[in-house]
């Protein structure tokens, strides 16, 4: 999908720059950092692919976890 978007001219240059070093095109660069943020700004949606995948594939037993995990609760005032 195209779309247009206004930059501040120093981020359209540091981003034209990185775009040269990094050897892609100026919308991948854009796509990139776009899904990057979105990501980042979404954490519910990565919350949800991890509860789906351990529903899917079940959660291993992980003893150290397990043992940090109630160590940590000990120390921790309620």
């Amino acid at each position: 999908m195209k779309t247009a978007i206004s930059l501040p001219k120093d981020v359209f240059e540091k981003a034209e720059r990185l775009a040269i070093k990094a050897r892609k095109s100026r919308s991948k660069l854009y796509c990139e950092a776009l899904r990057e943020y979105v990501a980042r700004h979404s954490p519910d949606d990565v919350t949800e692919a991890l509860d789906r995948a351990i529903e899917q594939n079940g959660q291993p037993e992980d003893r150290f976890v397990t043992l940090a995990s109630a160590r940590t609760l000990t120390r921790a005032e309620w």
